[in-house]
Protein backbone atom coordinates (compact mmCIF):
# COMPACT_ATOMS: atom_id res chain seq x y z
CA UNK A 1 0.00 0.00 0.00
CA UNK A 2 1.12 3.16 -0.96
CA UNK A 3 1.94 6.23 1.76
CA UNK A 4 -0.93 8.71 1.79
CA UNK A 5 1.98 11.43 1.57
CA UNK A 6 3.16 10.29 -2.19
CA UNK A 7 2.61 12.33 -5.22
CA UNK A 8 -0.15 11.21 -7.43
CA UNK A 9 1.74 10.55 -10.26
CA UNK A 10 2.76 6.80 -8.78
CA UNK A 11 -1.06 6.69 -8.78
CA UNK A 12 -1.29 7.44 -12.23
CA UNK A 13 1.53 5.66 -13.37
CA UNK A 14 0.39 2.32 -11.56
CA UNK A 15 -3.40 2.78 -13.10
CA UNK A 16 -1.57 3.43 -16.47
CA UNK A 17 0.52 -0.08 -16.21
CA UNK A 18 -2.23 -2.11 -14.79
CA UNK A 19 -4.80 -1.10 -17.86
CA UNK A 20 -1.80 -1.60 -20.28
CA UNK A 21 -1.59 -5.01 -18.15
CA UNK A 22 -5.22 -5.93 -19.15
CA UNK A 23 -5.41 -5.01 -22.57
CA UNK A 24 -2.37 -6.17 -23.63
CA UNK A 25 -4.08 -9.80 -22.11
CA UNK A 26 -7.31 -9.27 -23.48
CA UNK A 27 -6.02 -8.88 -27.21
CA UNK A 28 -2.87 -10.32 -27.03
CA UNK A 29 -3.81 -12.56 -30.60
CA UNK A 30 -3.96 -9.04 -32.44
CA UNK A 31 -0.33 -8.71 -32.55
CA UNK A 32 -0.63 -4.70 -31.15
CA UNK A 33 0.77 -3.12 -28.49
CA UNK A 34 -0.79 -0.88 -26.20
CA UNK A 35 0.85 2.29 -27.02
CA UNK A 36 -0.97 1.97 -30.84
CA UNK A 37 -4.22 1.08 -29.21
CA UNK A 38 -5.12 5.25 -29.05
CA UNK A 39 -4.24 6.29 -32.32
CA UNK A 40 -6.33 2.69 -33.88
CA UNK A 41 -9.55 3.85 -31.74
CA UNK A 42 -9.41 8.00 -32.76
CA UNK A 43 -8.90 6.94 -36.56
CA UNK A 44 -11.57 4.14 -36.18
CA UNK A 45 -13.37 7.23 -34.63
CA UNK A 46 -12.73 10.11 -37.60
CA UNK A 47 -12.10 8.28 -40.73
CA UNK A 48 -10.12 10.06 -43.02
CA UNK A 49 -8.01 11.70 -40.81
CA UNK A 50 -4.48 12.79 -41.60
CA UNK A 51 -1.79 12.73 -39.93
CA UNK A 52 -1.30 16.05 -38.48
CA UNK A 53 -4.52 16.15 -36.79
CA UNK A 54 -3.68 13.41 -35.27
CA UNK A 55 -0.17 14.45 -34.13
CA UNK A 56 -2.06 17.65 -32.83
CA UNK A 57 -4.96 15.42 -31.24
CA UNK A 58 -2.45 12.94 -29.05
CA UNK A 59 0.27 16.03 -28.53
CA UNK A 60 2.92 13.98 -30.73
CA UNK A 61 5.28 14.87 -33.21
CA UNK A 62 4.78 13.83 -36.74
CA UNK A 63 7.48 11.78 -36.85
CA UNK A 64 6.19 9.73 -33.79
CA UNK A 65 2.87 9.29 -35.32
CA UNK A 66 4.42 8.98 -38.91
CA UNK A 67 5.99 5.36 -37.21
CA UNK A 68 3.07 4.37 -35.51
CA UNK A 69 1.30 4.51 -38.58
CA UNK A 70 3.55 2.61 -40.75
CA UNK A 71 3.36 -0.19 -37.86
CA UNK A 72 -0.63 0.15 -38.03
CA UNK A 73 -0.53 -0.01 -42.12
CA UNK A 74 2.00 -2.61 -41.82
CA UNK A 75 -0.31 -5.36 -39.72
CA UNK A 76 -2.98 -4.74 -41.65
CA UNK A 77 -4.85 -2.19 -39.19
CA UNK A 78 -5.12 0.90 -41.55
CA UNK A 79 -4.84 2.20 -45.13
CA UNK A 80 -3.31 5.19 -46.45
CA UNK A 81 -4.56 7.08 -49.74
CA UNK A 82 -2.96 9.79 -51.01
CA UNK A 83 -5.10 12.84 -51.31
CA UNK A 84 -3.82 16.01 -52.85
CA UNK A 85 -0.96 16.79 -50.72
CA UNK A 86 -2.02 14.53 -47.67
CA UNK A 87 -2.59 11.37 -47.00
CA UNK A 88 -5.86 10.43 -45.63
CA UNK A 89 -6.07 7.61 -43.04
CA UNK A 90 -8.64 5.17 -42.58
CA UNK A 91 -9.51 2.08 -40.98
CA UNK A 92 -9.23 -1.54 -42.57
CA UNK A 93 -11.59 -4.19 -41.48
CA UNK A 94 -9.57 -5.79 -39.59
CA UNK A 95 -8.74 -2.50 -37.81
CA UNK A 96 -12.25 -1.64 -36.88
CA UNK A 97 -12.72 -4.73 -35.43
CA UNK A 98 -9.61 -4.33 -33.40
CA UNK A 99 -10.63 -1.44 -32.34
CA UNK A 100 -14.17 -2.50 -31.38
CA UNK A 101 -12.51 -5.21 -29.22
CA UNK A 102 -10.31 -2.63 -27.25
CA UNK A 103 -12.95 -0.17 -26.86
CA UNK A 104 -15.37 -3.30 -25.28
CA UNK A 105 -12.38 -4.19 -23.20
CA UNK A 106 -11.58 -0.16 -22.17
CA UNK A 107 -15.70 -0.43 -20.79
CA UNK A 108 -15.05 -3.42 -19.11
CA UNK A 109 -12.32 -1.59 -17.54
CA UNK A 110 -14.19 1.14 -16.45
CA UNK A 111 -17.02 -1.00 -14.64
CA UNK A 112 -14.25 -2.41 -12.53
CA UNK A 113 -13.16 0.99 -11.34
CA UNK A 114 -17.01 1.83 -10.88
CA UNK A 115 -17.06 -1.56 -8.67
CA UNK A 116 -14.53 -0.09 -6.78
CA UNK A 117 -15.59 3.72 -6.09
CA UNK A 118 -19.10 3.57 -7.23
CA UNK A 119 -20.99 5.11 -10.21
CA UNK A 120 -20.69 8.91 -8.67
CA UNK A 121 -17.21 9.04 -7.59
CA UNK A 122 -16.64 7.04 -11.41
CA UNK A 123 -18.42 10.20 -12.74
CA UNK A 124 -16.47 12.58 -10.64
CA UNK A 125 -12.86 10.86 -10.86
CA UNK A 126 -13.37 10.94 -14.69
CA UNK A 127 -14.72 14.66 -14.83
CA UNK A 128 -11.27 15.66 -12.43
CA UNK A 129 -8.97 13.93 -14.65
CA UNK A 130 -10.46 15.50 -17.92
CA UNK A 131 -10.12 19.25 -16.16
CA UNK A 132 -6.31 18.33 -15.35
CA UNK A 133 -5.60 17.08 -18.33
CA UNK A 134 -7.23 20.32 -20.21
CA UNK A 135 -5.44 22.61 -18.16
CA UNK A 136 -1.85 21.30 -18.33
CA UNK A 137 -1.93 20.85 -22.45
Amino acid sequence: MLDKDVPTVPYISIIYREHAKFLNEKVKDEDLSFGLFPLLIAIYDNEGIIQEKLAENFHLNESTITRNLKKLEDKGFIKRTKDKRTKRIEITDKGAKTAQKVMDYDDEWDERIKQIIGADEYDNFKDNLRKISEEII
